[in-house]
């Protein structure tokens, strides 16, 4: 191993430096074809000087151009003309130097001469070309051009060919030591693959946004925080944030409980449409609800102008917000409250009841605490998605401050990287908090019921009045649910929503001919980006789950810190960190792919994990101890076992993927686009018609995704319940 390392060191440093030596070899001898090129253009009559520096300045941007009319020490009259006064200062300093005297005799020579030493021209370090102006028969020079060459072009290579050196190094080192000293190298490499994968696109972008909000002027300083954690404007946002975060919180977990509890305990028909219903927001575009509340409800709102001519109501602000993120978020408690509430065991709620304690004493003593991890648990996550919500505010916020839309105003209004890497850092302060919170609570509590083998029914604990009660709320919300989509429906048909009612397929020719290509980009990166997700998502719960290997709980963290982290602080990151060399991504493809499967791995790590672990590894060991090797056990084995989660993971990278704002609003470009921006800026220039086009085709597209999962992937009838009616 040690002999194969120093072979290969040997080779790698010699092929990279003859690699930089070749390059400086042929920049040089450019830069020698420049200084000639712009020594022969120097018109002869000194009135046009200015224009031609002028000229030469907008001709070879980066080079710094000083004109020496007449040859120090052999001339009587020498005169110096630049735009540049930083050269001219330095000339008047350095004139008698070894340097300036060598260059000068050079050019005396009609010979180019490079400086071995580097000098600082204003913000630039630059080394200085000396080449002669020959006169008209070329046979003498009349003059000197002194050309400062910005030594960063140069510098910039460098780096690169020395971290492309060292990286050779390290993947070499690692693979050959897999090969060597491992057992099994395939699972080797998927480690040091996922290990390179967080490395690069999760901690270094997030450790130079962290970075960036340390230095000021290139120095180290507090001075950004100081600004940040100074302004009230901020402070008010952050405050605005957590208070709205709360309110949806609440509100949210209080609905998803009484849809789930309806589903799960009592013996209400039209379950499968109830759960429709209740999850039709979760595989919905960002701004559909927001542009639907709009519509109704907005200044120029059917419903507010039109039906009751309210002056003075507005529906922007905290109270807007709160309604749009209930409405989008209160699937996430239902389904998270669903499952908590089906797997309760209701032994002991029959027990309650045969010792006469009530519906309601049953729910309030049994039934309510063992839901009650799962209703904090529901909470939390809802409360973080709020904080970390950036489509709705960015519409609907009106004068109502949150720091998701300050940190993108920040850095797309007013150019602030660093202000708006520290609003979106902030930020993560509650999310982090809330995210520990749960993770501590769950910890200190025990809620496990052992009553050997689990009951196949579950007690109605509701009675026929509160049946009644609850199927009306349900029936209420969703119809005004169904309602909001309908608006969006709707909307495509109308000339001009809030002005003029008349019916219109122009809005359709119109929407779909502007974005179409968005619409393409959207669709096909997402393709792209969902096998891309699933696969590494599964490998890396069958690590975590099956194997074991130094810092397997480091990489699960690292994995799982985009779950944790607001879009906009992945999206500033990803400028900051793939807009310069090594990884030069931004304005491409492949960033917003990344991006993709970097923000939903953590849903199919952990819906992987949570499969396996109902796996028993026996089945593994088994097919090993047969002579399969572990991709054999991989293809055969495991992948048939979790198909449902690697389809439900692939599945929601997708619509993920084609709903996503806040990290992607910083990413696209002219080429690649995303639709759900096309659609904010729609709303924002009040074409309404066209946006809601845009979102009915994304809701179609995401649907029918939607719908394939659902057909390939059905809940077993072993895990089926049937209600009991005491």
């Amino acid at each position: 191993f040690l002999t194969a390392i120093a072979v290969f060191v040997a080779l790698d440093l010699w092929m990279f430096s003859a690699l930089k030596s070749s390059y400086s070899k042929t920049l040089l001898e450019d830069q020698r074809q420049l200084a000639t090129a712009v020594a022969r253009s120097v018109p002869a009559d000194p009135a046009n000087i200015d224009a031609w520096l002028e000229s030469a300045a907008q001709s070879y941007p980066g080079t710094g151009i000083l004109y020496i009319s007449g040859i120090p020490g052999l001339d009587e009259t020498v005169t110096t003309y630049s735009k540049l006064p930083e050269l001219l200062e330095l000339y008047e300093r350095e004139q008698g130097s070894e340097v300036f005297s060598k260059g000068v005799e050079a050019a005396g020579y009609l010979e180019t001469s490079l400086s071995d030493s580097t000098y600082r021209v204003g913000a630039s370090k630059v080394r200085l070309l000396f080449a002669p102006v020959p006169n008209a028969t070329a046979d003498t020079a009349t003059g000197i051009i002194v050309a400062a060459l910005d030594e960063s072009r140069s510098a910039s290579f460098i780096n690169l060919a020395n971290a492309l050196s060292i990286i050779a190094f390290a993947i070499f080192s690692l693979a050959f030591g897999i090969i060597l000293f491992t057992r099994d190298p395939p699972t080797g490499y998927a480690i040091l693959v996922l290990f390179g994968v967080a490395a690069v696109f999760i901690a270094y972008p997030l450790l130079e946004a962290l970075k960036l909000t340390f230095l000021k002027d290139g120095h180290f300083s507090f001075a950004v925080w100081l600004e940040v954690l100074g302004n009230k404007q901020y402070l008010s946002a952050l405050a605005g944030s957590v208070e709205l975060g709360c309110l949806t919180a609440t509100i949210s977990t209080v609905i998803g409980f009484i849809f789930a509890f309806t589903v799960a305990r009592t013996s209400i028909k039209a379950k499968k449409l109830i759960t429709t219903l209740a999850t039709l927001p979760v595989i919905s575009p960002p701004f559909s609800l927001t542009l639907s509340i709009i519509l109704l409800f907005g200044n120029n709102g059917l419903i507010t102008n039109k039906i009751l001519h309210l002056q003075n109501f507005s529906i922007y602000g905290m109270w807007g917000l709160a309604v749009v993120q209930t409405i989008s978020m209160f699937p996430i408690a239902f389904l998270t409250l669903s499952g908590v509430l089906q797997a309760i065991d209701s032994t002991l709620e029959e027990a309650s009841l045969d010792l006469n304690a009530g519906r309601w004493k049953t729910f309030s003593r049994v039934t309510l605490p063992l839901a009650m991890p799962g209703i904090l648990s529901s909470w939390l996550l809802v409360f973080t998605n709020s904080l970390a919500d950036f489509a709705n505010p960015l519409l609907l916020a009106g004068s109502f401050r949150v720091l998701s839309v300050e940190s993108y105003i920040e850095v797309t209004g007013m150019n602030r990287l660093a202000n708006g890497a520290a609003l979106s850092i902030l930020l993560l302060l509650p999310t982090l908090t809330a995210f520990f919170a749960q993770r501590s609570w769950v910890a200190k509590k025990s809620f496990v019921v052992v009553t050997g083998k689990p009951s196949g029914r579950l007690s109605d604990l509701a009675a026929k009045p509160v049946r009644i009660g609850l199927a009306a709320f349900i029936a209420v919300f969703s119809l005004f649910v169904v309602s909001l989509y309908g608006t969006i429906v709707a909307g495509c048909f109308v000339k001009n929503w809030g002005i003029d009612y008349s019916f219109t397929l122009g809005n359709i020719v119109e929407a779909l001919q502007r974005g179409k290509d968005a619409i393409f980009s959207t669709v096909l990166l997402s393709a792209i980006a969902t096998p891309i997700a699933g696969i590494l998502s599964m490998v890396a719960a069958v690590l975590v789950v099956r194997k074991k290997f130094p810092g397997k709980r480091f990489l699960e963290a690292l994995i799982m810190t985009p779950f944790a982290i607001p879009g906009t602080l992945l999206g500033i990151s990803y400028i900051l960190a793939f807009n310069k060399q090594p990884i030069l991504l931004v304005g491409t493809a492949a960033i917003l792919v990344i991006n993709y499967v970097i923000r939903e791995l953590p849903v199919g790590l952990e819906n992987g994990v949570a499969t396996l672990n109902q796996i028993d590894p026996s089945i593994e060991e088994a097919a090993s101890d047969l002579g399969a090797d572990q991709t054999t056990v991989f293809k055969t084995v495991v992948m048939p076992l979790i198909r449902p989660a690697f389809i439900s993971s692939m599945s929601y990278t997708f619509v993920r993927s084609m709903t996503a704002v806040s990290a992607i609003i910083f990413l696209i470009s002219a080429r690649w686009y995303h639709i759900t921006i096309q659609i904010y800026n729609f709303s924002e220039n009040i074409r309404f018609g066209l946006a809601s086009v845009l979102s009915t085709a994304l809701i179609i597209i995401v649907l029918a995704v939607f719908g394939l999962m659902r057909v390939f992937l059905k809940q077993s009838e072993n895990l089926e319940k049937t209600i009991t009616i005491q």
